[in-house]
């Protein structure tokens, strides 16, 4: 029986081979103290159930070019030449009749954790060399952060979020820690790039035992483990702006804000106070934030002053942003902290992305240098669509839509090339995704898996996981480089992106250029020793690329420096080192913003659509959160056994309390039908006092199992019901956390989900 190899995957690293009954063996690496489940998954990589074997046509596709059938039609399987030479005469008929721009190469997802084998980035290489195309900007998990939080502070957003205070530090100056949307567990078990040891899973509880409090602002008490000991404050969910201008009120009410801090590091701060107390005829006081979020107004004073009384960090889940205005509790939590005059201190100011990946204990100790990558070079086409807006872009060709305070237009996209994502997990609204992608003349797709973006290909291309060849990982938010040895041959006929794609390449006339002369495998050394030469540029020392292959993972850390933080910098001296904002400070009012015309420049309440103060909950009482999965990373190994395990009558569980079960005679266990106006979905019940009432709450990733005939989606998938509508005109990013849906059990025999069988095959 061969040795186990050592892979790299978003959750961490792991040994894997052949068992003895046949299936895949699968053991974390000895360097991960607290490894995840989600690699248990791995062992059905290659489960026949789910995997491409051959390249495969859809039959109306292959017969006349008929796009309606997208989806709902039997494919054909055919050989590589003549999968490839339709895809090449796509791609040239769309570039001669329509030009690039009319590509669009999505391709957004995390895709593999090797840097060679990015699908995203090998598509991006390969279609700027054919000419270019219309590309995403921003991502599904923080779009309306990164469009905002330069605004603010000058700072990339995810850059921003690095730089939140350590473990140690925290828990030596910080006297208060609330979390607003929580800090789950959950999210730390996964990073961009990889994650060589889960080795700050229990940071939270650390602090707690060293007396910081810690405070919990959200609808779900477990979205901070119980561990922790944090005081849990029931808030409704999208009612986090209206607290955070609450605790604003109370700090100048009773002046308790840092005058010296806001004169000398922030600009627009009494143009905010004005409205805060206000000045558009509602003084934004406790008793009314608690009118809006069932926080209770003494409780808001409270921690108000708790606050103020000594350092303090205010914490953010991803997770609030990703609502109508989620723009808003960012920029009211920044304003927050200034008012406190703690931001540039250790263990203060604002942490963005609380729980997400290494959480808050490696920001001092990172890579300072770039970690190689597949290289794309420029994309000749200047069209960019916010990733959140592709049923709009599809919809809507030729018209004007705002973004980031500027006019834009849709494209008008004939042709969809789609490698390492699956916007049938990510997106929202997936039935009105569903109409809009019968639009584009061709959808070609590279995946593994029969997910339901390659059921909904007219032409899919069977690749190679990262199980099945050489590669390498490393992250710029984590310490360690961990070599990926291929496990299996590639599975059936399949072959990894960068053939696919030098293959097409070299019907279109530039597959020397995409190539550049070398081999998949001397690509891939070639990208450790790029990585090599700029580590020693840096003063770190890496190995040759045959002696990083032959050993174990490299943790960085006794190589790697502690860095000092802009906004640390920017607090010693704003004159030498001012922010990337117009003002060089910090801008509680942006005077960009207000140009803009779509917002106020200030942190403000808007009230959402469709939240548990709107009328419409009368019709849909439930505030429906979807959140990450715990057992699998977005819809990622969704087959596999961690993931599977916990499904309810093969459904995505979704957590009720126990008045709101009551109320429909339900109980757990049930099969019950979450539905809207946009649509409905199966899912099984869970009976938890760990939300509020009135909040039902469902795991993202179950992967999409629509059912015509039914009208209903049988496995679980919340963007089912989800609206396609953007935070506002500033960010265009996703609003899944802005929906009310009702909840009934389900009558009658329950669909099979048919997610992790093969879609139908025919014949010509």
């Amino acid at each position: 029986m061969p040795e186990p190899r050592l892979t790299a995957t978003h959750w961490g690293n792991y040994l894997v081979g052949p068992a003895p009954d046949g299936g895949i063996a699968v053991r974390p690496a000895d360097s991960d103290p607290a490894p995840s489940p989600i690699g248990r998954s791995l062992a059905a990589a290659r489960d026949p159930g789910v995997r491409i074997a051959r390249p495969a046509v859809r039959r109306g596709y292959l017969r006349d070019r008929d796009r309606a059938g997208r989806g709902r039609e039997p494919f054909v399987e055919v050989g590589w030449d003549e999968a490839l030479d339709l895809a090449a005469a796509a791609l040239r008929g769309t570039i001669a009749a329509h030009g690039n721009r009319a590509i669009y190469g999505g391709s957004y997802g995390w895709a593999s954790a090797g840097r060679f084998h990015h699908a995203p980035g090998q598509l991006h290489r390969f279609l700027g060399l054919a000419g270019g195309y219309t590309a995403s900007v921003d991502t599904y998990s923080f779009a309306a952060a990164e469009v905002v939080v330069p605004h603010i502070i000058g700072l990339n957003a995810y850059y921003a979020g690095k730089q939140a205070p350590t473990t140690a530090e925290v828990a030596e100056h910080c006297r208060c820690l609330v979390l607003f949307g929580g800090a789950p567990s959950r999210n730390t078990q996964v990073n961009p790039g990889g994650l060589g040891a889960h080795d700050d899973r229990g940071h939270l509880a650390e602090l707690g035992a060293a007396g910081v409090e810690i405070v919990h602002v959200g609808p779900i008490r477990d979205d901070v483990d119980a561990a922790v000991g944090a005081r849990w404050l029931p808030c409704r969910p999208n009612a986090d702006v209206p607290v955070l201008l609450a605790l604003v009120h109370t700090v100048l009410a009773e002046g308790l804000q840092d005058d010296d801090f806001l004169a000398r590091y922030t600009t627009g701060f009494d143009e905010f106070a004005r409205y805060v107390r206000g000045a558009d005829g509602v003084p934004k006081t406790p008793e009314w934030a608690a009118e809006l979020s069932g926080v209770p107004a003494a409780e808001i004073r409270a921690l108000a002053r708790r606050l103020a009384a000594g350092r303090s960090l205010i914490g953010l889940s991803y997770a609030v942003q990703r609502a109508r205005h989620g723009e808003q509790p960012y920029w009211a939590a920044w304003a927050l902290a200034a008012a406190l005059g703690y931001i540039g201190l250790p263990g203060g100011g604002v942490q963005m992305g609380s729980g997400v990946g290494k959480g808050t204990t490696l920001q001092r100790r990172v890579p300072p240098f770039p970690i190689g990558t597949v290289p794309q070079g420029p994309n000749p086409v200047p069209d960019t669509v916010p990733v959140s807006r592709i049923t709009e872009l599809l919809e809507r060709p030729g018209q004007r839509y705002r973004y980031n305070g500027a006019d834009h237009v849709y494209p008008e996209i004939d042709l969809v090339y789609w490698a390492g994502g699956n916007p049938f997990h990510h997106h929202q609204d997936l039935n009105r995704l569903r109409r809009a992608w019968t639009r584009p003349g061709t959808v070609i797709v590279n995946e593994h898996s029969w997910t339901a973006t390659a059921r909904h290909a007219d032409i899919v291309f069977p690749v190679t996981t990262a199980l099945e060849r050489e590669d390498f990982a490393g992250s710029s938010s984590d310490h360690w480089l961990t070599p990926m040895h291929p496990v299996f041959e590639p599975y059936g006929a399949a072959r990894d992106d960068h053939a696919v794609f030098a293959a097409l390449a070299e019907r279109l006339g530039f597959g020397a250029a995409f190539t550049a002369g070398r081999s998949t495998a001397e690509w891939v050394e070639h990208t450790w020793e790029t990585t090599r030469s700029d580590a020693a540029a840096a003063g770190i020392e890496l190995p040759a690329y045959r002696d990083f292959r032959a050993g174990p993972p490299l943790d960085l850390r006794p190589q790697l420096p502690e860095r000092e933080h802009d906004l640390e910098r920017f607090r010693a001296d704003p004159e030498r080192h001012p922010l990337r904002t117009p003002s060089g400070r910090i801008e509680i009012y942006s005077r960009a913003v207000a140009a803009g015309g779509d917002l106020l420049g200030h942190p403000a309440w808007y009230p959402d659509r469709e939240w548990l103060g709107d009328p419409r909950a009368e019709r849909f009482p439930l505030h429906l959160l979807s959140n990450q999965p715990a057992t699998r990373l977005h819809s990622q190994l969704d087959n596999g056994p961690t993931s599977r395990d916990a499904k309810i009558a093969d459904r995505e569980a979704l957590r009720l309390h126990p008045a709101d079960a009551a109320a429909r005679g339900l109980r757990a266990g049930d099969l019950v039908r979450v539905f809207n106006d946009r649509g409905a979905f199966l899912a099984g019940v869970v009976v938890s006092d760990a939300l509020l009432p009135g909040v039902a709450q469902i795991a993202t990733g179950a992967w999409f199992d629509p059912d015509d005939e039914l009208g209903l989606e049988r496995h679980g998938n919340p963007n089912a019901v989800t609206p396609d509508i953007g935070t506002s005109p500033l960010a265009q990013g996703p609003s899944p956390n802005s929906c009310l849906v009702q909840v009934e059990k389900f009558a009658g025999e329950p669909p099979p989900v048919r997610s992790f069988e093969p879609p139908e095959f025919g014949s010509r």
